[in-house]
C-alpha cells in the first residue's frame, strides 16, 4: 500500500499490527521480548505499509550509523576496485554499509570528502596511502572514529596500517633486473607529488640499484600520468637517445607498463630480447599480455579484507585498530630476461 506524502512511522506499524509502539520498537531494535505472533503481525504491517526505518534517527539514538567511509584516489583503476570490492563485502557481512568517495589524487579534495563523510556520521574511515593533509587526521581525531591507512606500510608509524611496503616491492624489482645483468635501467614512474606510493616506488628502485652498485640517474626517470598514452610518450623519450640507452624499464604500475610495451613493439623492439619491462599491481590483464608482464602482485583483496576486519573489530570491541603488514610478491613472467651483450 502506498502512502504518498506521508512517511510511515512506528505508530502506524503499531496500529496496523494491533500492538503497542513499544513492542514495535523492541521488534525493530532486537531488544526485549516479543512474541512470535506479535512479530509476525509487525512484519506483515511493515511489508504492507512499506515502512523504512529513519536512518538518522536510529543513528542519533544508538550513536552508530552502521556506515563506514572510504576515500580512494580513483575509480578508473581495476586494482583499487578489487580492494574496495573485498572491503565492501566484509563490511556487508558485518551489517555495515560502505560510503565511497574519490579524491582524484588531490589532497584538498580528499580532505573535503573526509569532512563530508564525517558529517554524515560514518562510524569509521579507510584511507589510501600516507600522504594526507594534516586537516584529515585532525577531523578524524575530533570525530573520535577509528580509521586505517591502506596501500602502504610505514614501520613505527603512529597511524594504523593494513598494507605493504611500496619501497621494498620496488627494491625487489630493481634487484631482479640487476641480477639479470641489466646495467642501464630507466623508470617510468607515477606522478610523485602528493602520492606516497609513487614516491616510495621511486625511492625503492633507486635503493635497489644502489644495492647492486648501480644508479638511477635523474634523466632516466620520467614521471607520467597513469595512462597508456603518457607511458608511450615517456618510452619514446627514454629510447630516443644517442648514448646510454636503457636495456630495461621499470614502470610505476601495470597501466604504464602496458603503454611502454605497446610503444616498444610499435618501434619494432623485441620485448624482452632488446628491452625488458616491468610493471606493478598485477592487474588481471598482466598475465595475458604478449608477452605476459613481469610485475609486482599487490595484495589488493587481502588489504580490503584486512582493513574491513580491523575496523569491524575496533567498532565491536572498542580496541585500537590493529595494523597488519602484507606481502607484495614479484611475479616473474616473460617481459624480463637476461640482458643481451649489445643493447638495441
Amino acid at each position: 500500500m502506498d502512502h504518498p506524502g506521508k512517511r510511515v512511522n512506528q505508530a502506524d506499524i503499531a496500529k496496523a499490527a494491533g500492538v503497542s509502539t513499544a513492542t514495535v520498537s523492541r521488534a525493530l531494535n532486537g531488544t526485549g521480548i516479543v512474541t512470535a505472533e506479535a512479530r509476525q503481525r509487525i512484519n506483515a504491517a511493515i511489508s504492507e505499509l512499506g515502512y523504512m526505518p529513519h536512518g538518522a534517527a536510529r543513528a542519533l539514538a544508538s550513536r552508530r550509523s552502521h556506515t563506514v567511509g572510504a576515500v580512494i584516489p580513483t575509480l578508473a583503476s581495476a586494482i583499487f576496485a578489487a580492494g574496495i570490492d573485498a572491503f565492501e563485502r566484509h563490511l556487508n557481512e558485518a551489517g555495515l554499509t560502505l560510503l565511497l568517495a574519490v579524491s582524484n589524487y588531490d589532497l584538498e579534495t580528499e580532505a573535503l570528502k573526509v569532512r563530508r563523510l564525517l558529517e554524515r556520521g560514518v562510524d569509521a574511515i579507510a584511507l589510501v596511502g600516507d600522504s594526507h593533509s594534516p586537516e584529515v587526521h585532525e577531523m578524524i581525531a575530533r570525530a573520535g572514529v577509528p580509521y586505517v591507512h591502506t596501500w602502504a606500510w610505514t614501520p613505527r608509524s603512529r597511524h594504523p596500517h593494513v598494507g605493504f611496503s611500496n619501497f621494498e616491492a620496488a627494491r625487489t624489482v630493481a634487484h631482479h633486473l640487476a641480477d639479470l645483468g641489466h646495467r642501464t635501467i630507466a623508470m617510468i614512474a607515477g606522478i610523485s607529488q602528493d602520492n606516497d606510493r609513487a614516491t616510495q616506488r621511486i625511492a625503492g628502485t633507486e635503493q635497489g640499484l644502489i644495492d647492486k652498485g648501480l644508479a638511477l640517474h635523474r634523466d632516466q626517470i620520467i614521471e607520467a600520468a597513469y595512462t597508456h598514452a603518457a607511458a608511450r610518450e615517456a618510452l619514446r623519450t627514454l629510447i630516443n637517445v644517442d648514448h646510454n640507452r636503457p636495456t630495461a624499464i621499470i614502470c610505476g604500475n601495470d597501466v604504464l607498463a602496458t603503454g611502454a610495451l605497446i610503444e616498444a613493439q610499435a618501434h619494432g623492439l623485441s620485448v624482452p630480447g632488446e628491452l625488458s619491462i616491468t610493471g606493478f599491481d598485477d592487474l588481471p590483464l598482466a598475465a595475458h599480455l604478449n608477452p605476459p608482464l613481469t610485475t609486482i602482485a599487490v595484495p589488493a583483496k587481502a588489504m580490503g579484507q584486512g582493513a574491513a576486519d580491523a575496523l569491524i573489530a575496533a567498532l565491536e570491541h572498542g580496541q585500537p585498530v590493529a595494523s597488519q603488514e602484507l606481502e607484495a610478491r614479484l611475479e616473474i613472467r616473460h617481459t624480463t630476461e637476461r640482458v643481451m651483450s649489445k643493447p638495441f
